[in-house]
């Protein structure tokens, strides 16, 4: 009789470890689905036109070989914009290649400095 109900006491611990794996695996899969709607949310929809001017992110350059130095490298010339953020940029020596969407950034020319002038508000010390 005592194996019996050991038997039945094993089945039944047997099920719960199943169900706590299929709770386990539910949980996972809802995480996943969570952090790939977060993900989707915050990364930028990039649309580059041809003619576009763009700076290249550098990846490889180490940060502790110049921690000051810029990752982006450019401008480069936006050629060939194709489906699924493949884009080829040329550079201004006229070498192409293809780069993934997520690398590049918009290059916005600064506005050229100018004369300025300056009116004090309270006369100057003597």
């Amino acid at each position: 009789m005592d194996a019996k109900l050991a038997g039945e006491k094993r089945l039944l611990q047997l099920n719960e470890l199943d169900e706590f794996r299929l709770q386990a695996y539910d949980s996972a899969r809802i995480y996943k689905e969570k952090t790939k709607r977060w993900h989707d949310n915050h990364t930028l929809q990039r649309e580059f036109a041809v003619g576009d001017k763009v700076l290249l992110f550098n990846s490889r350059l180490k940060l502790f070989h110049g921690k000051l130095k810029s990752r982006w490298s450019g401008p480069f010339i936006v050629t060939v914009v194709s489906k699924f953020g493949s884009v080829e940029v040329e550079s201004d020596k006229g070498e192409g290649f293809k780069v993934n969407e997520q690398h590049l950034k918009l290059y916005h020319e600064g506005a050229t400095v100018g004369v300025v002038e300056v009116q004090h508000l309270q006369p100057p010390a003597p």
